[in-house]
């Protein structure tokens, strides 16, 4: 796993070090710059994002009157697992009733059209913050499948959206970037079939955990998904074709930056937890300075691009399970880019160029791989479907690093 992060970083950084020359010169021509201030990270968000709006043109105000939320979910989350899967939703507003907050919405997902279809599981969406609730956003199986137990699966996925006080809930990008992330996860959780719960549905490694749900964002922007979905919230016209391409004609964009200090945070976690006991520093003045050498020596400037998490508030490492793990999210980006692939290549997922958004790629990922668990080695269940062993040359074209 270290030949793949220090395989990274030499382009990433370099992708890095270029975007840092044009928001420097952003900078220095923006009126409101401090004479003598130079360009350095906590100033990247800032110039990235008005370079972005004017490469792009695009920005949250102007998607968001076509990004509502349940048109997000019902037709685009569920029309794309429609799509690929055949399984269909039907709302259960009986059990919603009974649920522990007001705005929790509960489907019953059935496997193929019609009522006599076999129930697959409940799918149960909680969508807003409110007070006590965890931040963030996650899925989880609340019932988890199992032929032992003979149960069916029940999961769940919260969000933390704000919660208008009138009108409709419109959506960031990134918002519904997110929930089709965490319903991936949910797909996993759903088409669980194995015998013993501890093998079912998202109970595999944690480099494995990430992939299903990396995948199923990439429908988000899928011609025939975001074009179900994407309706501007009071005329029901669709998104303009122009700005829906502007969307995925940002590809790359920002990867420089976005992937090293990623790696930054991978490879501090690496360095933590190969070093002999007696090896660590017992003064916490030298942590900085162990950081900074970590980094170094795969070629990391933590001075132009820090790492995510610096080691004193790194808590997924440290308190969160991580441990000697955090390079988790790049692998599975991997196995996500090198499926994606697959799903978008014709004769392999893809049919007639729909993009793998059909029945027979959509069944053979689901038969071979997110029905599987931890019941077989998750690597076999890989190869079982797309032929072969992951290949790294797909993320390195998505992130614009080959």
């Amino acid at each position: 796993m270290s030949e793949l992060l220090t395989r990274l970083v030499p382009p990433a950084m370099a992708n890095a070090r270029r975007d840092a020359k044009t928001y420097a010169a952003r900078m220095a021509a923006d009126p409101a710059t401090v004479p003598g201030e130079s360009f350095g990270p906590a100033d990247w968000p800032h110039y990235e994002e008005a370079e972005r709006k004017e490469r792009f043109g695009i920005d949250d105000a102007t998607l968001a009157p076509y990004l509502e939320l349940s048109n997000v979910i019902e037709r685009g989350v569920f029309y794309a697992a429609g799509r690929l899967y055949g399984i269909c939703f039907h709302e259960r507003p009986d059990l919603a009733a009974h649920m522990y907050a007001p705005d929790v919405r509960v489907w019953e997902v059935r496997d193929g059209e019609g009522d006599d279809a076999p129930v697959l599981g409940l799918f149960i969406g909680d969508y807003y913050a409110r007070e006590g609730k965890h931040g963030g956003a996650w899925m989880d199986s609340l019932v988890e499948q199992s032929h032992l137990t003979g149960r069916k699966p029940v999961v769940i996925n919260c969000l933390n959206l704000t919660k208008p006080e009138a009108g409709p809930t419109l959506l960031s990008w990134d918002n519904v970037i997110t929930a089709f992330h965490e319903f991936g996860h949910a797909l996993h959780g759903l088409f669980a079939d194995t015998r013993w719960p501890s093998a079912s549905g998202t109970n595999v490694p944690r480099d494995v955990v990430e992939f299903p749900s990396q995948v199923n964002e990439k429908w988000a922007l899928h011609p025939q998904v975001i074009a179900s979905y994407a309706r501007h919230v009071d005329t029901g016209a669709p998104l303009p074709e122009g700005l829906a391409e502007r969307l995925r004609s940002q590809g790359a964009f920002g990867q420089g930056y976005a992937t090293t200090e990623y790696l930054g945070a991978a490879v501090l976690d690496q360095a933590w937890h190969t070093l002999q006991p007696q090896e660590v520093p017992a003064d916490v003045t030298a942590v900085e300075g162990f950081e900074h050498t970590a980094l170094a020596d795969v070629g990391i400037d933590d001075a132009l691009v820090p790492p995510r998490y610096r080691s004193t508030y790194f808590a997924h490492v440290f308190g969160g399970g991580y441990g000697a793990a955090y390079y988790a999210y790049i692998w599975s980006e991997v196995m996500d880019a090198d499926t994606t692939e697959w799903f978008r290549t014709d004769g392999e997922g893809a049919r007639d160029g729909d993009l793998g958004l059909n029945r027979e790629a959509g069944e053979r990922f689901r038969r071979e791989f997110l029905s599987r668990g931890d019941s077989r080695d998750p690597l076999v269940s890989y190869c079982a479907y797309r032929g072969r062993d992951p290949r790294i040359e797909p993320l390195l074209r998505r992130r614009g690093l080959n």
